[in-house]
């Protein structure tokens, strides 16, 4: 998709410098992945912040199962 956007010179360069793209869009695009990407991953930590994850077995239980698989 090709977009047209106001953004301050000095920001973009340092965007493109600090994500090593090789040019202003591959900079930008890398940017804004790893934006995405750290979003979803707070969405996530907020879900299990609000719902905790529950495991059916213990502790115990999965040391078991994972020593016998190793044989």
């Amino acid at each position: 998709m090709k977009v047209t956007a106001i953004i301050k010179d000095d920001l973009v360069q340092t965007v493109v410098k600090l994500s090593h793209g090789k040019n202003i869009t591959e900079g930008l695009v890398i940017a804004l992945e790893d934006y995405v990407y750290r979003k979803k991953i707070e969405q996530l930590i907020n879900e299990i912040d609000n719902e905790p994850l529950q495991f059916d077995r213990s502790a115990e239980e999965i040391r078991q199962l994972n020593s016998r698989k190793r044989v």
